[in-house]
């Protein structure tokens, strides 16, 4: 049996939708909801938060499936399965604009639906977890971090923290059991760290001093992670080492 994942599905075809929940449910999964208009589907992903949402794209009323992932991917992100018997080029290519993790085609077997939700758990579980925090950057309160993820501030102790990465306008946060991406450059949350153990080593990293492995010519090393020294900082990394 799979490891239970909440799903919604949203699915007007009460039939199709009643042999989803049944197969999900053989298989491990937990339902959150069968929602058969988009406007009920999205106020159930803000309330819920499901897992993964299984989605049918020709949905009757004012949203079909895709403008109702649309709206939900403006509050929460959730991976999104389409389910279709649509299979024309303008439809699929508007739903790829959404970003889905799968399709799936109707009519569908139990094996596809199993293969295809699993593929989509494994890809979710290895991407790093996205804040849409303003860029105000994270809020540091004493030995902690809080960063908001689907409308909820998640704690990361900074005693846990290993390094921090810049990407563009993001922040990669490197702790030592998953990594947190936050839209906030990296100098915005410097500023709010280096009282702490972070010292910054090059204009895409920072570090947590009291994590350092190995300390190179031009590198340092953390949970044997090669992180780059530039000479601008190497100084300031010197001086703070020694003082420990």
């Amino acid at each position: 049996m799979t490891t239970a994942k909440r799903i919604l599905i949203v699915e007007d075809d009460m039939i199709i939708a009643a042999n989803l929940s049944m197969q999900l449910t053989q298989l491990g999964y937990e339902v959150t909801g069968i929602e058969s208009r988009g406007e009920e589907a999205v106020i159930h992903a803000r309330v819920n938060t499901p897992d993964i949402i299984l989605m049918d794209i020709q949905l009757k009323g004012a949203l079909n499936g895709i403008e109702t992932v649309r709206k939900i991917q403006q509050e929460v992100q959730v991976p999104i399965i389409y389910i279709t018997a649509n299979s024309d080029e303008q439809t699929f290519n508007k739903a790829k604009d959404t970003n889905p993790y799968a399709f799936i085609s109707k009519p569908f077997n139990k094996l596809d639906l199993e293969r295809t939700i699993a593929l989509a758990v494994q890809r979710y579980q290895n991407q790093p977890v996205i804040s849409h925090q303003a860029e105000a950057g994270p809020e540091i309160l004493g030995d902690r971090i809080f960063v908001r993820y689907n409308g909820r501030l998640i704690k990361i102790l900074l005693s846990s923290i290993l390094y921090l990465e810049a990407e563009r306008n993001y922040c990669n946060i490197i702790t030592e059991d998953n990594n947190y991406m936050v839209v906030s450059p990296l100098k915005t949350i410097e500023g709010k760290l280096l009282a702490g153990d972070f010292v910054r080593v090059h204009r895409s990293f920072m570090v947590n001093i009291l994590k350092l492995d190995v300390v190179g010519e031009d590198y340092v090393e953390i949970n044997k992670k090669a992180i780059p020294v530039s000479k601008t900082y190497k100084e300031n990394l010197l001086s703070r080492i020694q003082t420990l």
